[in-house]
């Protein structure tokens, strides 16, 4: 099994896609998330990428989640490290200072959910399949993240109706409760996700102003205000020390579009 490409990912355009690979429902399991946080390090560590862009092969599955089958058949011990894991997992993609763009392309359920919510934006393919946290119709809940990130995603009272109910919904709902940010229309799912990524990296948009806005959200999130202000205050002065800054408020004096990312 440690032998089994599991993830795959690759640059171009200063964009890294990471792509959940195991058919046919790309369910995950340890040795995945493992892949997965190798793939989210190497994107962090990679100055040549700028947004990370994490969806799941073929046409039918995002990702259904944990692999019910091993679930059953793990020990309480290495069930919990397990999900202790994969949150190590999830929240080094959320605290990576590089946009992560989730690009849903079919059913995304249960745990494909958590690792959807992990991103920060999520755009999803057109068509008829379900996302959802249904969990408690197992018996269960939402244990790698879902209870957290889909509640201050949605607001209290709405997630705890949706674990609850263990409803499951298609996309254009999931638009309207704020969950998806926008449905790419077309055939080719993958060339539209592709250029919907483009317009966050350089050239022409710093992806430097974009990490650092992403960390400053994320790190006042529970703060006390003057925390999540001090926080602001050192991510700006950062970026004015940069190039970005010097590049944009340049640009913006000459009256021209300004490009990003130059070292010089």
């Amino acid at each position: 099994m440690t032998d089994t490409t599991l993830v795959e990912h690759s640059v171009e355009a200063r964009i890294m896609t990471i792509t959940l690979q195991n058919p046919p429902a790309n369910s995950y399991s340890y040795a995945m998330m493992k892949q997965l946080d190798l793939a989210v390090l190497e994107a962090r560590f990679n100055d040549d990428v700028d947004v990370i862009v994490l969806t799941g092969s073929g046409d039918r599955f995002f990702c259904a989640g944990a692999d019910i089958a091993d679930l059953k058949s793990m020990t309480p011990s290495f069930k919990y490290n397990f999900c202790l894991h994969a949150n190590e997992t999830l929240n080094r993609l959320a605290s990576t200072a590089k946009l992560v763009i989730v690009g849903i392309n079919g059913h995304c359920v249960g745990g494909g959910l958590e690792v959807a919510l992990a991103g920060d934006l999520r755009v999803a393919k057109s068509g008829s399949y379900k996302l959802g946290l249904p969990e408690s119709k197992l018996g269960v809940l939402a244990g790698t993240g879902g209870t957290q990130r889909f509640s201050k995603l949605l607001g209290t009272s709405k997630a705890i109706e949706l674990m609850a109910t263990g409803e499951t919904f298609g996309p254009d709902k999931g638009v309207s409760l704020g969950l998806i940010n926008e449905i790419l229309e077309g055939e080719d799912f993958s060339a539209a996700l592709q250029s919907y990524a483009r317009q966050f990296t350089s050239p022409s948009a710093s992806a430097a102003a974009i990490g650092a806005m992403k960390l400053s959200v994320h790190g006042g999130e529970g703060s006390p205000l003057h925390q999540g202000l001090a926080l602001e205050r050192e991510l700006q002065q950062q970026l004015f020390q940069g190039p970005d800054a010097k590049e944009g408020l340049k640009a913006f004096v000459e009256r021209r579009a300004p490009q990003f990312g130059r070292k010089d």
